[in-house]
């Protein structure tokens, strides 16, 4: 039995996934609430029969299903029988939402990243036990950085989402061209910074990149905020944040576009 997690905000994409499994494998050996959920039927009766018959968890993570105390029921008793052997949970990934830490160090399906092709065509894989997939290209990481736009600059946040970030060297990617753009740092009053140009990305991509040091930790609640000005009739062209993790150790970090909790 496969059984799918997810939040009824997100169906309109979930379904697309969970008829063509229907497809596949049969409308009996899916749990998708539409179908496996009737009029008149006891919802717990139903959900514990599906979750009880379960080989198969999908999880559907999203912003939508991580807010969702039935989805956390689900997903959680899914973990517990996922450690005892007798099920296996995939994450599936929709949006550009943080993945709990309990599932950071899963393989993960990235529907977001990958589209929904790659996608389904990996749930039919592990579905086949032909467990072929990669891990998305965003892992776990503590560190995510929300760029937005205030009037003609760019802001953008580096915050610590769960835990103390001891070193706060930060490179913010840019196609602009030195003299294009003017970094401030608005966070505090002291900063390392520089303009380096012609880094070169493990893509094989040549961008620009503005250094932004900080002699502080990143700790959450207590970002590291920089202001990107245009200079002229410029636009703010931002490719991605880097991170020094330790010295000379350079990582990206999520980019997400909005105001943190917007």
């Amino acid at each position: 039995m496969i059984f799918i997690s997810h939040n009824y905000k997100d169906k309109a994409l979930v379904e697309q996934i969970a008829l063509r499994l229907k497809d596949i494998f049969g409308q009996e050996n899916v749990f998708y609430d539409s179908w496996s959920i009737q009029p008149g039927d006891g919802i717990i009766d139903k959900m514990n029969e599906g979750l009880g018959a379960c080989k198969l968890f999908l999880f559907f993570v999203s912003k939508n299903s991580l807010l969702s105390n039935m989805v956390k029921l689900e997903w959680q008793n899914a973990v517990l029988q996922a450690a005892k052997g007798t099920s296996k949970l995939i994450p599936v990934k929709l949006d550009d939402c943080f993945m709990p830490p309990i599932l950071a160090q899963n393989l993960y399906i990235d529907l977001y990243g990958h589209g929904l092709e790659v996608a389904l065509r990996q749930i039919v894989d592990v579905s086949e036990g032909r467990n072929t997939f990669q891990a998305g290209p965003q892992e776990f990481s503590n560190l995510r950085a929300y760029a937005y736009e205030d009037g003609a600059s760019t802001f953008i946040e580096c915050h610590a989402e769960h835990y103390l970030e001891p070193i706060s060297n930060f490179v913010f990617l840019v196609e602009n061209k030195a003299g294009e753009l003017n970094f401030v740092y608005k966070s505090g009053n002291t900063c390392n910074a520089g303009f380096n140009e012609g880094v070169k990305l493990d893509n094989g991509m040549v961008v620009n990149g503005q250094l932004i040091g900080v002699d502080r930790g990143t700790v959450p609640g207590f970002p590291v905020v920089v202001q990107v000005i245009p200079v002229g009739s410029a636009k703010v062209r931002l490719i991605g944040v880097l991170h020094e993790k330790k010295a000379g150790n350079w990582s990206g970090i999520p980019v997400v576009a909005g105001r943190k909790g917007a």
